[in-house]
């Protein structure tokens, strides 16, 4: 071959290899996702993937208001028991079917039997779907419940398939989103590819997206820099000012729904520690750790400390019981009273960065206070599949977050909520939020949520840590993309400059 004819050889690779570099989207993950089924999922990276996998009935803005995605329309009766979808007419799944209404039927039916759904509780108020017609739901209601609207906007909403119900769906998902499943290699990548027949294909730009989880912070920002990832979320507020400081990088964070918390487990299987069925105990480790070091040290005043389930942007935050600092004397007190002079436990966890730095920080505390914590620290799929089974005695826990209070709160608290790792049950919360679902005054809900908020300051179920700011970073190549407070990354109108 000519020296010519090989440098354009070369220079038709370059020119090969450019086009496809640019073709594909590549976002770096914190954590590895769970199984890739929307109603048997849990964790907050799978829906990231979701989101470009998986349509739902209906989405959110920036501004959190809910607008359609597979449902062009919606209204709910007089008496608030009956809401009815009208569906998008030439949307299809990826195997070819069409997403009609007797597949949506199938699908919240799928969510609130199949025996291993965490989708159950959000959907709990559901009597019944009916599909009349191709393009018309029905969800008759047990009650009235003014979250579900909010929980038909993530995964609960979501649609696979009906015909691979049955064909591992989490293993080889068959979902409704503008870009399809094409290969998973745990650990290591989730590759999904164009759907050309999606029913708003021409508002995507990419023709593959590559998820690529990496634990390490600074690793996973060292593969932005170098142009290895296009974008990735939960830039470590550590690395916060390497971001902004690196003209070819944006710096992109928005306030975020969700929390960090500890999830006790009072009556899950044989890993219960005794003591902590004692609400004293739990009182003690809540007063044992300072939300305020935490933000200071980790979240470089990023993490808001936290009490409660509900974040400050909410209609049911509630200021009464925000606190500042510990009080290590008072939680040995409590022990004291409750017959111990010391208490231990293991603490379970995802093995992230910035997750160790918040937990090796409540061992140092929870020490001065009387207890002594051993870290367990898991893969991140690993440890819901352990919340799950209830192999822990207090594990780590967080929820993203959702438009609606109850979102936030009842699928961890409520007796049968399908998050209640530690199985907490109370009647009169159940009772309660239940309640506050029911009512579509927020004055009188916000009264409903302040009166759990009250029982679980001495109940203590779970042990909430800081606010969840989404933290973002990408190449400053990459336009349209916006940050959302649910966390999630949404690439319509998403682009590569010059495309």
């Amino acid at each position: 071959m000519s020296k010519l004819r090989l440098a354009l050889a070369v220079a038709g690779m370059l020119a090969s290899a450019a086009v496809s570099a640019q073709s594909t989207l590549r976002i770096g993950l914190q954590d590895d996702p769970d199984v890739l089924d929307p109603t048997r999922a849990r964790t907050f990276v799978g829906r990231i993937v979701f989101a470009s996998m998986c349509d739902r009935l209906v989405d959110i803005t920036p501004d959190l208001k809910f607008v359609p995605q597979l449902a062009e329309s919606w209204k709910t009766s007089d008496d608030g028991k009956t809401l009815t979808f009208t569906l998008r007419e030439g949307a299809v799944y990826h195997d070819g079917n069409p997403i009609d209404a007797a597949s949506v039927k199938a699908n919240l039916d799928r969510a609130m039997t199949l025996p291993d759904s965490n989708r159950k509780s959000e959907l709990s108020a559901v009597a019944s779907v009916d599909a009349p017609d191709a393009r018309t739901v029905v969800l008759h209601l047990k009650a009235p419940d003014a979250s579900l609207l909010s929980q038909l906007s993530d995964r609960a909403g979501m649609m696979i398939s009906p015909a691979t119900f049955d064909k591992d769906p989490g293993s080889k998902p068959v979902c409704s989103g503008p870009y399809r499943f094409k290969e998973r290699v745990q650990n290591d990548r989730i590759v999904l590819e164009k759907f050309p027949q999606y029913w708003d294909a021409g508002n995507y730009h990419f023709d593959r997206v590559v998820f690529t989880p990496i634990p390490d912070s600074t690793v996973r920002l060292n593969n932005l820099r170098a142009g290895g990832l296009d974008i990735v979320e939960r830039i470590a507020p550590t690395d916060a000012d390497a971001v902004k400081g690196d003209a070819k990088l944006r710096f992109a964070p928005v306030t975020g729904l969700g929390f960090q918390a500890v999830a006790v487990n009072v009556a899950h299987g044989d890993r219960v520690n005794p003591a902590f069925k004692d609400k004293r105990v739990r009182q003690a480790l809540e007063l044992a750790i300072d939300r305020d070091v935490i933000n200071q040290v980790v979240g470089q005043g990023m993490f808001q400390p936290a009490h409660q389930p509900f974040a400050p942007a909410s209609f049911a935050f509630d200021t009464s019981v925000e606190h500042s600092g510990r009080d290590p004397e008072k939680a040995r007190a409590l022990l004291k009273e409750a017959g111990h002079d010391r208490v231990a436990f293991e603490l379970t966890y995802g093995n992230n960065t910035t997750m160790q730095q918040v937990m090796e920080l409540i061992q140092a505390m929870g020490a001065e206070a009387g207890f002594d914590i051993t870290l367990r620290p898991l893969e991140f799929a690993a440890v819901q599949a352990a919340l799950a089974r209830g192999d822990f005695q207090i594990g780590q826990t967080g929820w993203s977050g959702r438009v609606d209070p109850s979102g936030n709160i009842h699928q961890y608290v409520a007796c049968k909520g399908n998050l209640n790792d530690g199985r907490f049950c109370d009647a009169e919360i159940d009772k309660l939020l239940d309640e506050a679902r029911a009512v579509s005054d927020e004055g009188k809900r916000r009264e409903l949520y302040s009166q759990v908020l009250q029982k679980m300051q001495v109940e203590r179920p779970q042990i909430y840590l800081f606010y969840l700011p989404w933290i973002f970073g990408a190449q400053q190549s990459i336009q349209g993309f916006e940050p959302y407070p649910d966390g999630l990354i949404r690439l319509k109108g998403v682009k590569a400059a010059g495309k």
